[in-house]
């Protein structure tokens, strides 16, 4: 019997020892909470009048409550080890010992007892980083009492499924090429893979980095960028458990689909409970006071693909753009003089002249933003007057001179005011319409948005201590201005510039150390493990991308066919869409608009069963044969891909090929019409 498969002998016997514990635990602890609820009910009556007797069964109540919860999330944690308790081992000699230890790796703690020796060690631990960072030889790590030195002796990864040992060796480097085609390039995955046994010394670098206050990943499509990421929280979320709790933590994430995909990556990592949200839902609610609706970001991409043409281009991009920002500053700069209009003040016995309240609301509170600057004002007035007058106002005098004071303002409507910035700019202004007529097109929700932070006080997120934004390269300058403002907490960004769901592709790296400051460390991922050779050659030749190391995993050549129209095309996919065999889960149908993606689902809907389809208000991601367009399927992967339609003569037709095709871990078909 090997070394690995008696371990893991052991380890399961221990587990199962301990989960047995656990079990008759809970169940004795259940019994008690039961009986204290009994005890409760039957004599809460006669406790002691001053409630002593109350409290204290309640505190009891709630003690017995909590524990049980701990050891039931305990349980939960060792029955998922024991399909897969550790993937990795290091024998290692310490300078002046010896004799080796050998620590095993998987991705929770496991010891027998609370304060014994880990049988098994977090794959956030210290000393894991020996398994990452080093091959045979000398080796370090950080421990709490300092630097561990020694040497590595010999290092070992398991394959282990359902308790039962699949592979054993032993490596000089952390992992070969055949292990990883075999992990990361295996069917069947529908969701993001927990990559913690197959991390490279690169990737574990920024999984491992906590000094960097914003770090921003360029990674290569399929590099692993997302899931290096997720790793990245879940490291920093095991190391600094006093201050980072998870939910302190907010994913801003492209759409609902993507978050479902990816859900099942934290929870396996014992994370669980990471907010995320779509960073354009956030701005709509945003708006919500300023007008009745806001044009959805899918829209006005379909918009853009379809009819797009040079003036209004112009205008988006200027609207995007730190040119916008700086047109902002210098409009504010004279709104001060315009927007007022200040007017003698009296209340019993009480006198401000107009000048008074302009120097206070210029040089009392010049900090302050335009539109908040008179509340303070009015504060300062109405606490003079009470202090000298020891009386207080009464609510229905408040209310009369707050109105007086905010009447001093030309408007407080953000829309007006940002009417006249386009206006003062050269730009068509927005229709002359009550709140609740109000349509916002895409290209204005976060011009409004940033001109209402500029005029009003935005609230800090100052519970949320880590952001990480996915698909970087689709956020504009003026985007990440306004992120800059609301959130002051250390930040992953990470994304591709040759993704760029645009007819240019867009290096957000080129501005962020403009917005963020020097404290941008960034980090380029050019090796990509997620397609073919086949699959990647093809892809980088549509929009020449260059630099990128490709794992050389073979597959099927990549089949591009002329078709005489659109149904012959889905006819084919019909035929070539072989899920269930070759291990296959998954395949999409990927299109370049909305209205042929509905068309090549309702003909394939009629079809097959396994059908589905994504649009912008989905939420899950399933199995079997997904139809979308190209820009909902950025972040996903399909064990098939099959690209159809699209108009060549189109600017977005490149990154449309280009982000459809790195979409295919295994097979592409590319049906061009006629």
């Amino acid at each position: 019997m090997s070394r690995g498969t008696e371990y893991l002998e052991l380890v399961t016997k221990k587990l199962n020892t301990r989960i047995q514990e656990l079990s008759t635990v809970i169940q004795e602890v259940q019994k008690d909470i039961e009986g204290m609820n009994d005890y409760y009910w039957e004599n809460y009556t006669e406790m002691d009048q001053y409630g002593y007797e109350d409290f204290d069964n309640r505190r009891a109540l709630l003690t017995q409550i909590s524990a049980n919860e701990q050891n039931l999330a305990s349980l939960s944690r060792m029955k998922k080890m024991k399909d897969s308790p550790f993937f990795g081992s290091v024998e290692f000699l310490y300078d002046g010992d010896d004799e080796a230890e050998t620590f095993y790796i998987g991705i929770g703690n496991f010891a027998e007892r609370t304060g014994s020796v880990p049988l098994i060690y977090d794959w956030r631990a210290p000393v894991s980083g020996l398994f990452y960072d080093y091959d045979k030889g000398d080796a370090s790590y950080e421990a709490p009492g300092g630097i561990m030195n020694g040497e590595i002796l010999s290092k070992w990864q398991y394959k282990i499924r359902s308790g039962k040992m699949i592979y054993e060796f032993e490596s000089d480097v952390k992992i070969d090429d055949d292990i990883l085609k075999q992990e990361l390039g295996a069917n069947g995955d529908v969701q993001l893979k927990n990559i913690v046994s197959t991390i490279q010394k690169e990737q574990n670098a920024i999984i491992r980095n906590t000094k960097d206050r914003i770090l921003v990943i360029q990674g290569a499509a399929g590099s692993g960028k997302t899931s290096v990421a997720l790793h990245r929280i879940a490291y920093l979320l095991y190391h600094d458990r006093e201050r980072l709790k998870s939910s302190n933590i907010l994913i801003l994430s492209p759409n609902s689909v993507f978050s479902d995909y990816i859900s099942h990556i934290l929870p396996e990592l014992g994370e669980e409970n990471i907010r995320e949200m779509s960073f354009d839902l956030f701005a709509y609610r945003e708006l919500k006071d300023l007008a009745a609706d806001c044009e959805d970001r899918y829209h006005h991409i379909e918009n853009r693909i379809r009819h797009m043409d040079g003036e209004s281009e112009e205008r988006y991009r200027w609207k995007q753009s730190q040119d916008f920002v700086g047109a902002v500053e210098s409009f504010l700069v004279l709104l001060e003089d315009d927007l007022m209009n200040f007017k003698d003040f009296e209340y019993r016995g009480m006198k401000k002249s107009a000048s008074e309240l302009l120097e206070l609301f210029y040089f009392k509170f010049p900090e302050l933003p335009l539109l908040s600057r008179m509340e303070s004002v009015l504060e300062y007035v109405v606490d003079e007057y009470e202090t000298l007058f020891n009386r207080t106002i009464p609510e229905e005098d408040a209310i009369w001179i707050r109105e007086r004071f905010m009447n001093m303002y030309e408007t407080m409507d953000v829309y007006e005011i940002y009417n006249q910035l386009l206006e003062e700019n050269g730009w068509p202004t927005l229709p002359n319409l009550p709140k609740e007529q109000r349509y916002l097109a895409y290209e204005d929700v976060y011009p409004m948005l940033y001109l209402k932070y500029r005029l009003c006080s935005v609230r800090k997120h100052k519970d949320i201590r880590h952001l990480v934004i996915d698909e970087m390269q689709d956020y504009s300058y003026l985007q990440y201005v306004i992120l800059q403002n609301l959130f002051s907490c250390s930040m992953t960004i990470l994304g591709d510039r040759a993704q760029t769901v645009d007819d240019v592709p867009q290096d957000v790296l080129t501005f962020l150390p403009k917005v963020f400051g020097k404290q941008v460390r960034k980090i380029e991922m050019n090796k990509s493990y997620r397609n073919t050779l086949e699959i990647a050659e093809y892809a980088s030749a549509i929009t020449n991308v260059t630099g990128i190391k490709y794992l050389e995993r073979r597959g099927k050549p990549v089949e591009e066919e002329n078709v005489d129209s659109k149904k012959d095309a889905l006819k084919r996919i019909l035929e070539c869409a072989n899920l269930g065999t070759e291990g296959y889960e998954t395949a999409a149908v990927l299109t370049m608009t909305e209205r042929e993606a509905k068309e090549a689902y309702a003909y394939l809907k009629k079809k097959r069963e396994d059908v589905s389809y994504i649009n912008r208000d989905s939420s899950l991601f399933e199995k079997g044969i997904t139809v979308t367009t190209y820009y909902l399927a950025k972040g996903l992967e399909f064990d098939q891909v099959f690209i159809l339609g699209g108009d060549k003569a189109n600017p977005f037709y490149d990154q449309y090929k280009y982000i459809a095709a790195t979409r295919a871990l295994h097979e592409l078909y590319v049906y061009i019409e006629n």
